[in-house]
């Protein structure tokens, strides 16, 4: 029916009223339940996107991630939310988010990074990929104008943040390079207030904007897709090298991160590939970098496949614990023993999970509570 909310946008602004007055205040005019309509920028909100060229007849190239689109006059990028403006490249994402929910950090995953803790999670409508297993394709593969949107500017965002209790601020949900604009500025506000910021992202992203983005970035979660470059073209509509890049700059900027990686059965399971990317791991990242593989379900264009076993995700989980790599999870199985993490050393659990939950942590100032080792991470 016109104009009702859904479910999900029920929920998050039910939530949103109890945690942060100041939003809540923001969403009352009913900007949140509003008819999907083109975002309004006003000459306060408007932002230039920060990384293009300007090319002759008022054409552009954006340099914020691999694609480098052309754009002409009046048109826009892959993304969908940037659009030329007679030659001014212009994000209709910025202080628009579409999706807001204040989560677990552990949901991002994130699981070495402030353990019990929860994120304020901001997201606007576009992406630079279109993978076929999308969860949010709702929110990833949709145009600003086609969602109902939220003004709310980095000031107010950050605000809301920490009204909420939220000790974070993670960009998420859909692909945070293509807000770039708002991502930077909500960060940069965010650490005014004391709040850390954490970007869940594809990696697909130009160096000269990683770099920049890394100075006001506390944690990034890269989710890696495959170890193959036939599964980036085919099944995403992008390449394997330029996150390999990303990958490594985030090591040479001593930023904490995080990979994930879907298993989808027949596309992407293959234990040569996995041990591979192993290898690639150890030698190029060493072995501290955590890696969860969790489980895919039957999502937007690939419905036609099934859960993946569990054996597949035990078998890379095995794979990557033989390459040496320190801390391997397995994802979307509650309970599974390989959702805690363990000292390399003693092998004791020092942090016990079920799903979500934290159940336990024995880290002390960064350290095993048992054998006293170094555990990699942000703890405080």
């Amino acid at each position: 029916m016109k104009g009702c909310l859904t479910r999900r946008e029920f929920m998050t602004l039910a939530a949103l009223t109890c945690a942060a007055p100041a939003l809540a205040a923001a969403v009352s005019g009913g900007a949140a339940v509003a008819e999907p309509q083109r975002p309004k920028q006003s000459a306060g909100t408007e932002r230039e996107v920060y990384f293009y060229d300007k090319l002759p007849d008022k054409m552009v190239q954006c340099q914020i991630c691999p694609k480098k689109c052309k754009v002409g006059d009046a048109e826009r990028g892959f993304c969908g939310n940037k659009e030329n403006h007679g030659g001014k490249y212009v994000s209709l994402a910025y202080g628009n988010p579409c999706s807001i929910n204040n989560d677990p950090i552990e949901k991002k995953p994130l699981f070495h990074f402030l353990p019990g803790t929860n994120a304020f999670s901001l997201a606007a409508a576009g992406c630079n990929f279109d993978c076929k297993f999308c969860q949010n394709w709702e929110i990833s593969q949709s145009r600003p104008e086609q969602m109902r949107n939220i003004d709310l500017p980095p000031g107010r965002a950050a605000e809301a943040a920490q009204q909420a209790g939220s000790r974070t601020i993670a960009f998420t949900y859909s692909e945070p390079t293509v807000f770039y604009e708002y991502m930077y500025d909500c960060a940069v506000a965010g650490r005014k207030r004391g709040l850390r910021n954490v970007m869940i992202s594809n990696g697909y992203i130009n160096p000269k904007p990683m770099r920049k983005l890394c100075k006001t970035l506390d944690a990034v979660k890269i989710d890696f897709k495959a170890f193959t470059e036939g599964f980036y073209s085919k099944v995403c509509l992008g390449h394997l090298q330029p996150v390999l890049d990303t990958l490594v700059l985030l090591k040479s900027e001593r930023m904490w991160f995080e990979m994930v990686y879907l298993m989808i059965p027949t596309l992407n399971d293959n234990p040569a590939d996995i041990k591979r990317m192993s290898g690639w791991i150890m030698k190029n990242l060493g072995p501290d970098v955590p890696i969860h593989f969790t489980r895919f379900h039957p999502m937007y264009k690939l419905k036609n496949l099934q859960p993946t076993p569990l054996e597949s995700l035990e078998r890379a989980y095995d794979i990557c614990k033989k390459a040496g790599m320190h801390f391997v999870y397995i994802g979307n199985v509650p309970g599974h023993r390989a959702e805690n993490t363990y000292c390399p050393k003693c092998e004791k659990a020092v942090v016990r999970r079920y799903g979500y939950v934290i159940q336990a942590i024995d880290i002390d100032a960064g350290r095993c509570r048992f054998c006293k080792t170094a555990i990699p991470g942000v703890w405080s």
